[in-house]
């Protein structure tokens, strides 16, 4: 069939492939609106979910951030008691650790310890230069490594970290 002009009534026959092409364009403006309106509750629903996870997300790294501060502070004011745990430690060697004195160190001890303050004095240990202070250097053939042999201020730690290194002697292979 065709009309007055000579064109065929088919319009496959008279574009060929601009026809497939116009179909392939109206099928993906088709599926392009379709995206587009896209169900709003569930559009909001993923905006919910996303603040509520960054929320999380946030409360998580506060809490994070406020126990670290915490453990910065406690450990700043173990620091200055270092001091008054050394006169402790020379006390109790010379024998003066008594009475009422002795019951104030303890108490002053068990507090310390119980807010995680370690003492470490180890001899025969390796030596490590992240935790010990080495002040004088000696020889000797019966090591093999150098050693920790004398400890002449424990070192003291908080958790992992470092608040004073032990100084110490240590003794060097030959």
């Amino acid at each position: 069939m065709t009309d007055s002009t000579n064109e065929p009534i088919n319009p496959d026959e008279s574009q060929g492939s601009t026809s497939s092409e116009s179909v392939e364009q109206a099928l993906s403006d088709a599926v392009a609106e379709a995206i587009a309106e896209v169900d709003p509750v569930a559009a909001l629903t993923e905006d919910l979910q996303r603040l509520q996870a960054d929320f999380q997300n946030y409360r998580k790294r506060i809490d994070r951030e406020r126990l670290e501060s915490a453990d910065v502070v406690t450990s700043l004011v173990l620091a200055q008691f270092l001091g008054a745990l050394d006169d402790i430690d020379r006390a109790a060697e010379h024998g003066e650790l008594v009475g009422g004195f002795k019951a104030v160190a303890d108490q002053l001890t068990a507090s310390t310890t119980k807010l995680g303050l370690t003492k470490f004095q180890d001899v025969g240990v390796e030596f490590d230069p992240n935790i010990h202070e080495a002040l004088m250097h000696e020889t000797s053939s019966e090591v093999t490594d150098t050693q920790v042999t004398k400890v002449l201020r424990p070192g003291y730690k908080f958790k992992e970290r470092i608040l004073r290194p032990a100084q110490v002697i240590v003794t060097d292979p030959a």
